[in-house]
């Protein structure tokens, strides 16, 4: 193993954050002073607050917030040294409420919070090649029971099925009405969650029976439906940015959410996505990659390049035909990945 540049490697650009916005007109006469922050933390770091006071005004007391949470309150404009290691990886707004004179203001400023450490590039090896289903555009992918649940999308074309993977044989589908565009899936205590792209919509399945209980609207109208998966209590969804929510699996509700980032980037379109030994594993839409995240923290922690892959598929592959699926088998304690309307499965062992 040995440490891996991620920017390098996705392409993706560093965010441009500028600090000492100011909200308020111009004649407030107060700024979080910035002249000793920085643009870009990481967890392991504090960061300085203080306010500007260019015309030397008495100040009473200054309450401070990140993300709309109060870190604290400052007397007469002592300095506060806030730790980051509990905050969330990504875009951070400082806001700072001043009372002064009889008077109230407000100012804010902002920076990034990158994760510590660079992600790992892990090798693995080929243990098996099995026939996978070529209709299936592979949204969701994951065992149960030692058969393979796989989502399937496009309108008109979507279904759920159960799958012997060692054949690809579909022993059981469910068409999906054509107004909806399937996504990803998980089993959670016998039952079947499945997203829908665009729709506000998860179906609910019975994994023994394989019939539909419900359908359970997102808990945001505008929030699309990608991958999904959970740790057992939880579901976890994401929605084509660098976001995974962390889901109420009866109501849909969030109970809370991460941002996934390396110590450089923040990785846009999680896609796919596998609870591996309490470690998220996710496809990122079009990249020949599958990366592990910590579900606590959101920060990337090792990366699969699994490129090799489509050269071993035997379909001529069209445009939006990607790398998308992780299931893992416990039995095996391997990992059977596939792509959207691939010929083929591999199950791979990562060293």
């Amino acid at each position: 193993m040995f440490k891996y540049k991620v920017f390098s490697f996705i392409g993706l650009t560093i965010l441009s954050i500028s600090c000492g916005e100011d909200k308020n007109d111009e004649k407030n006469n107060f700024s979080i002073d910035t002249s000793a922050m920085m643009q870009a933390y990481n967890p392991s770091q504090s960061v300085d607050l203080g306010i500007k006071n260019e015309e030397s005004k008495v100040i009473d007391s200054v309450i401070y917030y990140i993300n709309d949470k109060n870190i604290g309150k400052s007397i007469k404009n002592e300095k506060i040294n806030f730790s980051l290691e509990n905050e969330k990886l990504g875009y951070t707004r400082v806001k700072a409420l001043i009372y002064s004179e009889g008077k109230n203001s407000e100012t804010e400023t902002n920076f990034i919070i990158y994760a510590k450490d660079a992600p790992e590039l892990v090798n693995y090896k080929i243990v098996n090649t099995y026939n996978h289903d070529l209709s299936s555009y592979t949204q969701g992918y994951e065992f149960y029971d030692g058969f393979l649940i796989e989502g399937s999308g496009q309108y008109g074309n979507s279904s759920l099925r159960k799958t012997d993977y060692k054949t690809g044989d579909v022993i059981e589908k469910i068409d999906i009405d054509k107004q909806y565009f399937g996504e990803g899936v998980t089993v959670l205590k016998d039952k079947i969650y499945q997203l829908t792209w665009n729709e506000n919509t998860a179906f609910v399945y019975d994994a023994k029976t394989f019939k539909k209980e419900k359908s359970i609207p997102y808990f945001r109208k505008d929030l699309p439906g990608w991958g999904l998966t959970n740790d057992g209590t939880n579901l976890y969804m994401s929605d084509g940015s660098e976001k995974i929510y962390i889901l109420n699996p009866e109501t849909f509700e969030m109970i809370d959410y991460i941002n996934v980032y390396t110590n450089a980037n923040k990785i846009d379109f999680i896609n796919e996505m596998e609870w591996i030994d309490g470690k998220i594993w996710a496809n990122i839409y079009e990249k020949d990659m599958v990366i592990r995240i910590n579900p606590k923290t959101g920060a990337i922690e090792k990366i699969l390049n699994l490129s090799e892959l489509k050269t071993k598929v035997t379909k001529p592959l069209q445009q939006g035909e990607v790398l998308n699926g992780i299931a893992y088998n416990p039995e095996t304690k391997t990992m059977l990945v596939t792509g959207k309307n691939w010929d083929k499965a591999f199950e791979i062992k990562v060293e």
